[in-house]
């Protein structure tokens, strides 16, 4: 199954589209599991709902820490000011280096794997997974700690290092998770997050009150990790054992694949990230300040596509190993709804940046609304990228996503570089936005040579853009507030989407019983 060229195989409705697979194409793979039990879910026909119900508690979950985080960012950057936003989010940035290397490779092989193992293997998995996450965190920490003392100097050092030592508490939580993940347990995931952002709101707004500066926010993501760790061990214990393994004879089997794919996944992660160091280093304060915030924006929505995805990606991991043409199916549907909520969301970035911006920075940070739209288009296509992605993962395709993603994060690398210094905070926008097209054009190319089965149908996409020019349109409406223009943008997104017969099947439910009938392609 390692193999690249798949020889050996015979970040709402989006996040369950997998589910939404016909009941008799579940069942062909079925096998007789008593129905209760958990480990066997994704083997039955009963893995179509768990995953419908609990994709709808994690997105409602996402939207309620959305508001959360959003209050939460406004009074911090309002509080922090241009230079000390910069700062933070520079420190952020540094950090998630390490979550890219830790958090991002190992939560998703581990998925994959509690997807597919049974028994003591499982239970083996899941002590190799939790000693390699607190190792490689650690090693992450004390490195990037380093760069940071290095680059910026004492205070961005220690900033770095106190957002570090937080991340080891949050990846011991989140590989704690992933059981829950994997056995489709998504309400109590759910929870589990929102609980997390509450905290970490509830900690933001004592310390402005406190008058702190930058470094107790820094602080902040750990505490609340901290908090949410003690639920989820009484979650999950029985169901995996809770104590690491560091012997280097029980990481073997894994550590290849693991690196493999963590490196990968750390490459990815940088995509947009990379920008801001870059930014850092090539522009002004100023210009720092401007592109953090709408990377702040952005950051958060960023959460989206791989929630869609992943709430079904055990699913795809099973299908993978048992039906190549049931994965064929279920990428194509995933890729229908993503790429029709992709451009939604890029469409009301674009007309509603300078409310956003607005909200969370206030009227300094008006010049950062030019660098959100563009990166609202980079947004849209990480919905796309993102399937693909998924999509080699469930295929153990971890050297073809390692040279992609590497190759990738040299073109933004190129790409900001030369045009931050040429358009400052705008200029790294548009360079991230191109790698992020190009990503999700190449990334299907790679994940269907060879494979015609997992070919995406393409007859919905000139639909999907010219609703998309007709969604466009409100933002000409100068004497109607922003708020307006948004809701006038959806409205004329979606009705075109309904006239052009361009609404995937599983969108449908969602839509009044009358239109029903519309929208079909």
């Amino acid at each position: 199954m390692d193999d690249e060229d798949g020889s050996t195989l015979a970040r709402t409705p989006a996040v369950n589209i997998a589910a939404t697979l016909p009941e008799s194409r579940i069942a062909s793979t079925a096998v007789d599991n008593p129905p209760g039990d958990l480990g066997d879910l994704l083997s039955t026909s009963d893995a179509g709902p768990a995953a419908v119900r609990g994709g709808g508690q994690r997105v409602g979950s996402f939207l309620g820490g959305v508001l959360i985080s959003t209050g939460s960012a406004a009074l911090l950057f309002r509080h922090l000011g241009v230079i000390d936003t910069g700062r933070y989010a520079t420190a952020m940035s540094l950090a998630a280096v390490v979550t890219g290397f830790t958090d991002l490779g190992l939560t998703a092989i581990g998925m994959r794997e509690f997807a597919v193992l049974e028994g003591k293997a499982r239970a083996d998995a899941a002590r190799t997974l939790l000693g390699m996450r607190l190792v490689l965190t650690v090693l992450g920490v004390a490195l990037i700690s380093g760069v940071a003392f290095l680059l910026y100097g004492s205070l961005m050092g220690f900033a770095t290092l106190i957002a570090g030592a937080g991340l080891v508490v949050q990846n011991t939580q989140v590989t704690l998770s992933v059981p829950l993940m994997a056995e489709l347990r998504l309400g109590w995931v759910s929870l589990l997050e929102l609980g997390r952002q509450l905290v970490i709101a509830l900690l933001i707004v004592t310390l402005v009150l406190l008058g702190a500066r930058l470094l107790p926010f820094m602080a902040t993501a750990g505490i609340a990790a901290a908090v949410v760790l003690v639920p989820t061990i009484a979650l999950v214990r029985g169901h995996i054992p809770l104590r690491a393994s560091f012997r280097l004879r029980e990481w073997r089997a894994m550590l290849a694949p693991i690196i493999t794919y963590s490196a990968a996944a750390a490459a990815g992660a940088l995509y947009f990230r990379v920008a801001i160091i870059l930014v850092s280093l090539i522009a002004g304060a100023q210009a720092l300040g401007y592109y953090s915030l709408s990377f702040r924006i952005v950051e958060v929505l960023l959460a989206v596509p791989a929630l869609l995805v992943s709430s079904a990606f055990p699913i795809f991991a099973r299908a993978a190993r048992d039906d190549p043409e049931r994965l064929g199916y279920a990428l194509d549907r995933v890729f229908q709804v993503s790429l029709l909520l992709g451009v939604w969301i890029a469409l009301s970035l674009g007309v509603g940046a300078r409310l956003a911006i607005l909200v969370v920075g206030g009227h300094k940070f008006l010049p950062a609304v030019p660098v959100l739209v563009v990166q609202g288009i980079g947004l849209g296509a990480s919905f796309v990228g993102v399937v693909w992605a998924y999509g080699m993962l469930s295929l153990h395709l971890h050297r073809l996503i390692l040279r992609f993603n590497l190759a990738m994060l040299l073109l933004v690398l190129i790409l900001v570089s030369v045009l931050t210094s040429v358009d400052g905070a705008r200029g790294a926008a548009i360079g991230t936005t191109v790698a992020e097209l190009a990503g999700a054009v190449v990334g299907c190319l790679l994940l269907v040579r060879g494979r015609p089965h997992l070919v995406p149908s393409l007859r919905n996409v000139p639909r999907v853009l010219l609703a998309a020019l007709v969604g466009a349109a409100p933002a000409l409406l100068v004497g109607v507030p922003v708020i307006g223009r948004v809701a006038l943008s959806t409205f004329s997104y979606a009705l075109a989407l309904l006239v052009l017969k361009a609404v995937p099947e599983e969108l449908k439910v969602l839509l009044p019983r009358g239109m029903r009938s519309q929208g079909g392609g």
